[in-house]
């Protein structure tokens, strides 16, 4: 079996749990439940955000789950309309206040937008973030090679993830390939390419996916989550029901062969596959 391990080592020395839970587009009124079944069902990662703006109910779920603080991974995102070093710092400040806890350990900037200077003073803003104890370590998301480069020719840390959409059909393997080549972990958002999409004859509906789901008596969920982990990636499934929430976890216990995994590779469709925004090849 292609072992796969249930965390992964930042770059910051904090371990990072290799799935995690993800509640964009959780309204508030179910994410403090789902969050804390998660939790209680075996996650210890939750991915959240500024623009998701359930911050507050990520922290109630954690306190409700019983589960201590310092067993959880929890991560946020800059909001794409900050813009300077001063504001993106108290944005921060306020979602460590909203989460109730005394900090995150992980923050990124959410995306690429505002040029090269814009990107620049959310960074530094986070990094002094993590000077202050506010945030454990610090990344990036929907970043390309170019936009990394750029913090690291301005003699600031490297970011210890990036975060981009990754599934199947939109693989980025020129970024995933740089990013895994420099140490820098790649998480992967929307990996069960849900919703509208399905029809087209991707994610869960896929007959391939399908055909090797039946074949391991496993989900087409939990095919497409174990691909990303036998790709080095961290992916972030999201779902509501208890059920599809213990099952996106049960991904531990059974391995892709050589010819599943070469079979799915051969979905990929390029930056057309990508089904949200993707702002990796922003300038």
């Amino acid at each position: 079996m292609a072992d796969v391990p249930t965390s992964v080592t930042l770059t910051t020395g904090y371990s990072l749990p290799t799935v995690g839970f993800g509640v964009y587009q959780l309204e508030p009124s179910l994410c403090a439940g789902a969050v804390a079944n998660a939790l209680k069902t075996g996650y210890r990662h939750i991915d959240s955000a500024q623009y998701y703006e359930n911050e507050a109910e990520v922290g109630e779920g954690v306190r409700s789950s019983g589960i201590p603080r310092e067993q959880v991974f929890i991560t946020s995102k800059v909001i794409n309309t900050l813009v300077g070093y001063d504001d993106t710092l108290k944005s921060v400040e306020e979602s460590v206040k909203k989460l109730g806890f005394d900090y995150y350990d992980l923050f990124l900037v959410h995306a690429p937008h505002g040029g090269r200077e814009a990107r620049i003073a959310k960074y530094k803003a986070l990094l002094e973030a993590k000077k202050r104890g506010l945030v454990r370590t610090v990344g990036v998301s929907n970043f390309s090679e170019k936009h990394i480069k750029e913090i690291v020719e301005a003699g600031l840390e490297k970011p210890a993830v990036n975060q981009i959409e990754l599934h199947p059909w939109c693989q980025q393997r020129p970024i995933v390939s740089y990013c895994q080549s420099t140490g820098i972990v790649v998480q992967a958002y929307s990996p069960l390419v849900r919703g509208k999409d399905a029809g087209e004859g991707k994610g869960i509906q896929n007959a391939v996916v399908r055909n090797i789901a039946d074949k391991h008596g496993k989900s087409p969920a939990q095919v497409l989550i174990r691909w990303s982990l036998q790709k080095g990636l961290v992916p972030l499934p999201k779902a509501t029901s208890p059920r599809r929430i213990e099952e996106n976890l049960e991904v531990y216990d059974f391995a892709l062969d050589a010819g599943d995994v070469v079979a799915i590779d051969a979905l990929d469709e390029g930056a057309r596959g990508a089904v949200t925004w993707n702002p990796v090849g922003e300038a």
